[in-house]
């Protein structure tokens, strides 16, 4: 049976009581015997692995190195992960970083197969940051089947890091945000935005992300939100947004979304979206 964490409630309530007992769950999870056996067996043959095509020859091995970058649901596309794999991060062409999701490009990065020299499979401390990061994801997942929103909340500062390590420019920055499903889901939650909103022109969004977040937090740039109070802030915006609409992402409907912002009642996402777009 797969590991179940206590999660009696989601929202802001369910945040506090999960930082209160995440030491215990995830001690737990760990020594569940599914999750057990799969990090046990990733630690004894990994460094065996020499190549991309070891890897997704492997089902668990597989298993747990997409798990650690939140990519578990690509398990059965093993030629697409070969080829995120084989041709790495140092060609600006490649495949990882082609794609806009930003963990594709870590995943490729951290296994180092697209490199000239050996792959980081046979570093000593390899085992042990693979398996940190499943451990994290796995627990994520978990807390994710009956609160999506608590999912969303622990992988933020992760997430977040990630994008802002893998490129050097602001608008590279607020690209990445709308590149990761994760992130994106964060900060249209917590900036009102509807679910139209992603179907406009991709310039347009960038304007739209950055005069928000300048109007609600007063800091325009995806950097700003490494801070952490300003993490703090955005992370409890989005729970509060999100208990207080039912679970739902799409927010532009919400009226206490106008107290909070400084709009005065409850607005559609027509107005919404009018309204943003003129700033």
């Amino acid at each position: 049976m797969a590991f179940q964490p206590t999660m009696p409630f989601g929202g802001t309530a369910g945040w506090s009581f999960l930082t209160r007992t995440m030491e215990t769950q995830k001690a737990a999870m760990q020594a569940s015997p599914v999750v057990k056996r799969d990090m046990d067996y990733f630690r004894a043959n990994i460094a065996k692995v020499g190549s991309a095509e070891d890897l997704v020859k492997d089902y668990t091995l597989l298993k747990v190195a997409l798990g650690a970058f939140g990519l578990q649901e690509d398990l059965p596309n093993k030629f697409f992960v070969r080829k995120v794999l084989e041709e790495g991060v140092f060609d600006q062409t490649s495949l990882a970083n082609r794609l806009s999701d930003p963990r594709y490009g870590a995943f490729s990065k951290a296994f180092g197969f697209g490199g000239a020299g050996v792959p980081r499979t046979v570093l000593s401390g390899f085992p042990d940051e693979i398996l940190s990061a499943y451990s994290d994801q796995t627990f994520e997942v978990a807390v994710g089947d009956t609160q999506p929103e608590l999912r969303l909340a622990l992988g933020l500062e992760r997430e977040l890091d990630r994008v802002l390590k893998g490129a050097t420019s602001a608008d590279a920055h607020w690209f990445g945000v709308m590149g990761s499903p994760p992130l994106r889901n964060v900060f249209e939650t917590a900036f009102g935005l509807p679910e139209s909103f992603a179907a406009l022109d991709i310039d347009q969004q960038l304007r739209v992300f950055r005069t928000r977040a300048d109007a609600i937090f007063g800091a325009p740039e995806v950097a700003d939100f490494a801070a952490p109070e300003m993490l703090e802030g955005l992370r409890d915006r989005f729970l509060l947004l999100t208990e207080l609409d039912g679970g739902s992402a799409n927010l532009a409907s919400t009226p206490v979304l106008g107290l909070l912002s400084g709009a005065a009642g409850s607005i559609g996402s027509a107005s919404v979206l009018s309204a943003l777009y003129s700033a």
